[in-house]
């Protein structure tokens, strides 16, 4: 879940071309802070600095790009044992009120009224014509419903959300939308998660299966510890107040099994998983059933319905669709984006996201083609530098997942 379309259009190797210089911080420190350039800065800025980051522009903010071990060696760390993720830029929404089960239900394709206090489910905000406005992790904390929102649609998330829950009170129900910006976000990803994170709790984190949370407390420290990711590994999304924050996340990087991670291992990590990115894989022009994500529809909703788009969302379920979200692997240099995908010289669609996989040693990618064209096997070639790129269509993940159910 990472989720500015002009950052989108830029691949990892173009970022490297936008680093950003370090002017004076006009607001507080150890909360999300603004430079005269108007970029912001989450509370572990100065984290970053000191192991190294080369930072760049991600949605308004300055984050880490890479660390000293370079993007590759920092993605194979991270598959292999542990990296730890600054994704504080990413939006913590919290509902509350008597209501908010029913107002949110209409807003996103899950069932909210089925989630066990404490789980959490990956699920949709879509439009009144099915698209996606963003995706989000969902929440029951039991009193209240929490989401994380992308960082690049928490304006607009904020927006929608506050929009339906005026509309809401004024039919006299009781919710409360807030956004939680005294917290930060951190994510510690990786086989030995769970190992490096046991050593600063004292709960018992094997009953902690995935799509769980918590609160615990980490190294003293009272924080939502969700036990959920975005590189296909087991490992956990910690919620901390902003001015604990780099406390826990030098705490956790002094572990030899941890270490800090950018924004380019992080999108080739999502990328292996088959995991979508926000602005590139899906829009709000895209339907979830487009986008392959039909699973986030729970059952109850295809019967009830209910949502914003639910008609041509539940539709095109029973109709299909004339495109689909497929994946790719290249025998030559990888694509990043909006490149043709072609069939015998014929135009079948088009490639949203592309990356050279550290783990493959061969680029992997991501596209919409043709539904007719959309089966794994399906010889390609991609238009990469006014050259065809010879392919193949194939089933995602790309890698294993490797998501904690017990043991």
């Amino acid at each position: 879940m990472m989720r500015s379309a002009g950052f989108f259009r830029s691949s990892c190797s173009k970022w490297l071309l936008h680093k950003v210089d370090a002017p004076n911080v006009t607001i507080k420190r150890h909360w999300v802070t603004e430079t005269s350039t108007g970029l912001k800065r989450t509370a572990l800025y100065d984290s970053h600095l000191k192991y190294g980051a080369k930072m760049t522009e991600f949605c308004g903010y300055e984050m880490p790009l890479q660390y000293n071990d370079g993007i590759r060696d920092n993605h194979l760390f991270v598959r292999k044992s542990a990296g730890l993720f600054d994704v504080s830029h990413m939006g913590q929404v919290r509902i509350y009120g008597r209501h908010r089960v029913s107002f949110l239900e209409r807003l996103v394709v899950g069932d909210i009224a089925a989630l066990p206090p404490y789980h959490a489910v990956l699920s949709l905000l879509t439009n009144e014509q099915g698209g996606i406005i963003d995706d989000t992790i969902v929440t029951n904390m039991g009193d209240h419903i929490n989401m994380v929102i992308n960082a690049c649609c928490r304006d607009k998330d904020m927006s929608h959300l506050q929009h339906y829950a005026e509309q809401a009170r004024s039919k006299g129900e009781e919710v409360i939308v807030e956004l939680q910006e005294q917290r930060g976000l951190v994510a510690l990803q990786g086989p030995n998660a769970m190992k490096v994170l046991s050593k600063h709790v004292t709960e018992d984190l094997s009953m902690l299966y995935f799509m769980n949370a918590r609160m615990m407390w980490v190294d003293g420290v009272e924080c939502l510890v969700s036990r959920c990711g975005y590189t296909g590994e087991d490992g956990f999304e910690i919620s901390v107040p902003n001015d604990s924050i780099q406390r826990i996340f030098d705490g956790l990087c002094d572990s030899s099994m941890v270490r800090p991670s950018g924004l380019g291992a992080r999108d080739s990590l999502r990328l292996e998983a088959g995991l979508c990115l926000y602005g590139n894989d899906m829009d709000d022009r895209t339907t979830p059933v487009e986008a392959s994500l039909s699973w986030t529809i729970a059952k109850s909703r295809r019967e009830s319905g209910g949502f914003l788009g639910d008609k041509v969302i539940l539709k095109q379920l029973k109709e299909g669709v004339e495109r689909r979200r497929v994946g790719f692997l290249l025998q030559g240099a990888p694509a990043r984006g909006h490149e043709s995908i072609l069939v015998d010289n014929q135009v079948i669609g088009q490639v949203t996201s592309g990356v050279f996989s550290p783990c493959l040693g061969k680029p992997i990618g991501m596209g919409y083609v043709e539904k007719k064209w959309a089966k794994s096997g399906t010889c390609i070639q991609i238009e990469i530098r006014q050259k065809q790129v010879s392919g193949e269509l194939v089933k995602m993940p790309f890698v294993p997942n490797h998501y904690y159910k017990g043991n």
